[in-house]
């Protein structure tokens, strides 16, 4: 028998998540039954979505929702080989047995010399996540300008290059000088440390005097009611995050965009990547390919060790990663 660790949510979070929202356990796993895998986890990842997730979709008790990438064990089941590795939405622990339902394997042509890690990065969820809501949601065309937040992190920083590949004017707004001078080695033609300007309006105005056809929105709050004013008629808005409001115990409340939707005609959507779920395959080879060539630009921020996943997860949600935060076992 395999002994896992897992890392439990010991107790719903009220505001900002502490060391005490979290519970290490030790179990022993039995051996796979037939058409089963075990699998050991070699990268978790961590992501802003699951601190509202948490609540919606867990009980206490429960293993930290999240995604790995794992390598196979042991197999009894023929469609996955002893020694390959897959995606698997396995939470936080070192070691699964499960069937294969919800199992991917890495793509069978997966370069040698990449990081299996940016398949929960550039290469995964969050670059499906800024392709699907640039071209599905928004439908950004070239000589457009974009605005995005958050931008240097998993998804925005991959939202900035993609805009860029197809012809785009990209301004990103980002909470450091270092975030800042990672976004200009990316090729965005503005930057903006939302933290140190004076009047974010004045910044956002001066960074596009005419305005700004598509948004896409990570952080929500005090930020978006600003940006909104700056669309352009007929502006799009793809809402993929607002993780400004996430650690809330009291709701934010106005300004409320209503009229200003109402007189420019914007569109505002929704979206998670998971309705696309069809297009995967091609997308993520459409972004392996742009890695190939140098255009896209994969920043990740490593944490080593398990036992160290929810200081790795504490400190996304107060912005110390740029680019996709990783642990490695």
């Amino acid at each position: 028998m395999v002994q896992a660790k897992a890392w439990l949510l010991a107790k719903h979070f009220d505001g900002f998540p502490t060391e005490s929202n979290f519970e290490l356990k030790l179990e022993q796993l039995p051996e796979p039954k037939d058409g089963e895998v075990l699998l050991e986890a070699v990268f978790l990842s961590v992501d802003p979505y699951m601190r509202p997730f948490s609540r919606v979709r867990m009980n206490e008790g429960e293993v930290m929702i999240g995604t790995q990438v794992a390598k196979v064990i042991q197999s009894k089941n023929a469609e996955f080989a002893v020694g390959s590795h897959v995606v698997g939405r396995c939470g936080w622990r070192t070691h699964t047995v499960c069937d294969t339902t919800g199992l991917t394997p890495v793509m069978a042509d997966w370069p040698e010399d990449v990081s299996l890690s940016l398949a929960l990065g550039a290469i995964g969820m969050p670059g499906l996540t800024a392709l699907y809501g640039l071209e599905e949601v928004l439908g950004l065309q070239a000589g457009e300008t974009l605005l995005v937040n958050a931008a240097a992190g998993a998804v925005g920083s991959v939202v900035g290059q993609i805009a860029k590949i197809k012809g785009c004017r990209v301004v990103g707004s980002a909470g450091s000088d270092a975030k800042v001078a990672f976004l200009k080695e990316l090729g965005f033609d503005r930057t903006i440390n939302y933290k140190t300007v004076g009047s974010l309006d004045q910044a956002l105005r001066e960074a596009a005097p005419e305005g700004y056809d598509c948004y896409f929105e990570n952080v929500g709050g005090q930020f978006s009611s600003v940006a909104i004013h700056q669309m352009n008629n007929y502006g799009r808005i793809a809402v993929c995050g607002c993780i400004s409001l996430y650690n809330d115990t009291t709701p934010q409340t106005g300004p409320y965009p209503h009229l200003t939707m109402i007189f420019k005609q914007l569109k505002m959507e929704g979206f998670m990547q998971s309705r696309w779920e069809h297009k995967h395959p091609e997308s993520l080879k459409r972004l392996m390919a742009w890695m190939k060539e140098g255009k896209l630009q994969c920043r990740e921020h490593i944490t080593e060790g398990f036992d160290n996943m929810p200081a790795a997860f504490m400190g996304l949600l107060q912005g110390e990663n740029t680019g996709k935060a990783i642990i490695k076992v």
